[in-house]
């Protein structure tokens, strides 16, 4: 476990430098460090005299600016080697990039797809993903998948143009996008994976994942992990695939969860709960439903310090609020669940009510069976401010 961060040091523990150097010395690094932090916020603050932001927001953000171009100083000062500062300067060049385009669509739900780059288009997984894209669409979601062929070409080919991102992988086997994506404005390339991957994760309201190798094990056990962890929000995450012949799934998820369950949870790997983080979808259409269902009344999360806080659509019965406190108990650390409007440091959904908690910051398959008994519990007729 990790210490907490209040905690001493053991005694045999080695010595930061300054706490090696003399009095004067580290009186005079402080002075130093003092006045480099005044003169770069004095150059952010120039530099960026046309921001058209409120008061509040443009501080804040020119705060932020200001440490990042001190850490940016240091990788100098500090001799990182020229090929640790190319990585580092791409990966924030690409993170710009990509967070300058979602923006313009924030608001919008999105869906990520993965699957086999490998997928041939008569293939029963394409013709689901396919459908499944286009039956998002209709939802008014929009999808995001890679640019390649597969799954991702089946992700790009169901919905509308307007309804699609392309997020393309410089790799030697694939070099060129899909001709549902190409051109598009909203076709991104990228460099390295870790940016790519916070991509999909930080701008998805939905996971589905197709059959496929390596790549998409890779993606489906990293979205399972930040959740699992916290780490990113409780998002649904659906598995899919093409029928047969009878009509039925082809048994690729039903073969890959009755690993997880051997090789994970009968071992004690994972818990007991945490099978739960996903679905199993009969077909493309009941995939769609799952995902809609998810934010019925349900609408998004956060957290404040060590308070859990779950934005509502419509509010809960003082009934209902009693009965999702008897049963999820075992998720409050102390006190109960309230409901309650915005907390003073929240300034996004300001009329949404709140279902607010001290969380255990565990067991994170059991928050997401609350998500659902809050979404299946029925609309009354609640006042709220």
């Amino acid at each position: 476990d990790r210490a907490a961060p209040n905690e001493r040091a053991a005694p045999n523990d080695r010595a930061a430098p300054d706490e090696l150097a003399e009095p004067s010395d580290r009186i005079d690094r402080a002075v130093r460090s003092e006045r480099e932090i005044v003169a770069i916020h004095d150059f952010v603050r120039e530099a960026t005299r046309g921001a058209g932001r409120d008061a509040g927001s443009l501080g804040h953000r020119r705060a932020l600016a200001s440490e990042l171009v001190r850490t940016t100083l240091r990788l100098v000062n500090e001799n990182f080697d020229l090929a640790q500062l190319r990585l580092i300067s791409l990966a924030v060049k690409e993170m710009r990039v990509a967070y300058h385009l979602f923006n313009r669509y924030r608001g919008v739900r999105k869906v990520s797809i993965f699957g086999s780059a490998r997928t041939p288009p008569a293939h029963p997984d394409y013709h689901a993903a396919r459908d499944f894209g286009a039956a998002m669409a209709a939802e008014n979601w929009m999808a995001i998948t890679g640019a390649g062929d597969g799954i991702m070409r089946a992700g790009h080919e169901g919905p509308h143009r307007e309804a699609r991102f392309g997020l393309s992988i410089r790799l030697p086997f694939e070099t060129n996008a899909n001709e549902f994506i190409q051109g598009d404005p909203k076709l991104l390339a990228f460099r390295y994976f870790f940016t790519r991957k916070l991509m999909f994760v930080s701008h998805s309201d939905a996971v589905a994942v197709f059959p496929g190798g390596f790549g998409t094990m890779d993606e489906i056990f990293e979205v399972l992990t930040l959740v699992q962890t916290g780490k990113s929000p409780i998002v649904p995450i659906v598995l899919v695939e093409g029928a047969g012949p009878d009509g039925q799934p082809l048994g690729y998820w039903p073969r890959w969860e009755h690993g997880v369950i051997d090789n994970l949870l009968q071992q004690g790997w994972i818990s007991p709960e945490d099978p739960g983080l996903y679905e199993v979808a009969k077909s493309p259409r009941d995939a769609v439903d799952r995902i809609v269902r998810f934010y019925r009344r349900y609408h998004s999360s956060r957290y404040v310090d060590d308070l859990l806080v779950l934005r509502l659509k419509r509010p809960l019965s003082p009934e209902q609020l009693a009965l999702v406190n008897h049963e999820f108990m075992p998720l409050v650390r102390e006190g109960e669940m309230t409901q309650q409007g915005p907390l003073d440091s929240e300034d996004e959904h300001p009329t949404l009510p709140r279902l607010v908690f001290h969380h255990t910051k565990r067991a994170y398959g059991l928050v997401r069976k609350l998500i659902d008994r809050v979404n299946e519990l029925p609309d009354e007729e609640v006042p709220w401010p």
